[in-house]
């Protein structure tokens, strides 16, 4: 069976831990969407390391590791994040796969990434201008690179035919873009992938699955972000949900086992985009200020906010969520009295449900108010010690969720995730 870790809400919610704790209970962890635009924290060693294509399980010596079939992959960013991490994992090469069915990532994909963020002026949606967009434009187009050209004769006519369209692209837009400086490091990039284990990612897993390997599928982003399901069109641009998995890395849906579904004990989003529990006052700063909450891989502050548990319930339905993660609770030590939005007022009428569109919406939450924990939960070691303000207020999220609540994160450390239920 293939286990799946995802994020419930607008993503950040602290992944890239979780995999690396449950990583050892596993064979092969792999990744089924997204880009680069992941940012995957873990601290190894007391080291903070940031991942953003190679899934989060390398730190872990008993574990192969696959980027699938549904990400995109940049070859600069790849190879500049082997570099990067290569000193803490020796092995990192002989553990890494790669379906050849992924998609790349080109320069000129990033120029109009750029050019066509650039164009909407104040209606941005607050992309990472990775170039993201429009490789999955080009994928669903039928006129994308997969990392299995890279090793076919005629490579080099493939890429020049796709930039040759990229270009007539970019005349359409008055910003201009010098991808042209981007080409060299691409093309010493591919050159690197050549010597990387490039796999019929689909059989290998399957063989695995025979033999009984256990494999658990990681997700990026989150799941408001969804192409589908989420807060279009500020969203990302793939599957983010447990059905991305079946396609992005060639698995049947009976093989799927248990969803670990992953939320913050308050709510973050970072770029454009409507967000109904948003705090823009002197206690979203402090949330801010807390948490830490600056993006993994831009830098730029997130947008904080209390939990929104119609969101969340939204999220666990559209994956069948079997086991959920609250991650900083610590976080909310110093916070007093807590916030829990448990419905929504919308044009004077309550509702449970997350609208189709909540773009130009005005939505009053609807809270319920809980009192702050009498001691710090950072400071607990086994969830007996949890303060019995943080157990009620997780019995609510349970009873809400319809969902147990099977680990909570209470710090940064490695060790610092207590067994809950």
């Amino acid at each position: 069976m293939i286990d799946v870790l995802l994020g419930l809400q607008w993503g950040d919610e602290g992944k890239g831990k979780i995999v690396d704790y449950l990583a050892k209970e596993y064979d092969i962890i792999a990744r089924f969407q997204g880009g680069p635009n992941a940012g995957h924290t873990l601290y190894v060693n007391g080291e903070k390391v940031v991942l953003h294509t190679i899934p989060s399980g390398v730190f872990q010596s008993n574990c192969l590791n696959l980027i699938g079939n549904g990400v995109v992959i940049d070859p600069v960013t790849l190879q500049n994040e082997i570099r990067k991490i290569q000193p803490l994992c020796p092995d990192l090469m002989a553990r890494l796969y790669v379906s050849s069915r992924a998609h790349l990532i080109l320069p000129t994909h990033r120029a109009l990434d750029a050019a066509s963020e650039a164009a909407k002026g104040a209606d941005k949606i607050g992309s990472t201008l990775k170039g993201i967009g429009p490789a999955y434009m080009d994928k669903t187009g039928r006129n994308g690179l997969r990392v299995g050209d890279i090793i076919s004769k005629n490579f080099e006519e493939k890429y020049n035919k796709l930039v040759n369209k990229h270009k007539e692209l970019l005349r359409q837009y008055e910003h201009a873009v010098e991808w042209e400086q981007w080409e060299q490091p691409f093309f010493e990039a591919v050159e690197f992938m050549k010597s990387f284990q490039i796999i019929n990612a689909e059989y290998w897993l399957d063989n695995h699955l025979k033999a009984g390997k256990k494999v658990l599928a990681e997700g990026a982003q989150g799941s408001m972000l969804d192409i589908d399901f989420g807060t279009y069109p500020f969203v990302t641009s793939s599957n983010t949900i447990a059905a991305g998995v079946c396609n992005g890395l060639g698995v049947a849906p009976g093989r799927i086992g248990e969803v670990y579904g992953i939320t913050k004990a308050y709510c973050t989003r970072v770029g454009g985009g409507p967000f109904p529990t948003e705090l823009t006052d002197e206690t979203g700063e402090a949330l801010r200020k807390a948490g830490s909450e600056f993006g993994a891989t831009t830098g730029r502050p997130r947008r904080c906010g209390w939990i929104d548990l119609v969101a969340l319930r939204y999220a666990v339905m559209l994956s069948g969520v079997t086991k959920l993660i609250i991650t900083k609770t610590d976080v909310l030590d110093s916070f007093s009295p807590l916030k829990v939005a448990t419905g929504y007022i919308i044009d004077g009428a309550a509702t449970k449900e997350f609208p189709f569109d909540v773009c130009g919406l005005e939505i009053e939450p609807v809270y319920e108010t809980f009192a702050g924990w009498s001691k710090p939960i950072s400071t607990c070691k086994d969830a007996s010690d949890l303060p019995k303000e943080f157990t009620e207020y997780c019995a609510f999220v349970e009873n809400y969720l319809e969902t147990k609540i099977a680990y909570v994160s209470n710090g940064t450390g490695r060790d610092q995730l207590l067994v809950f239920s």
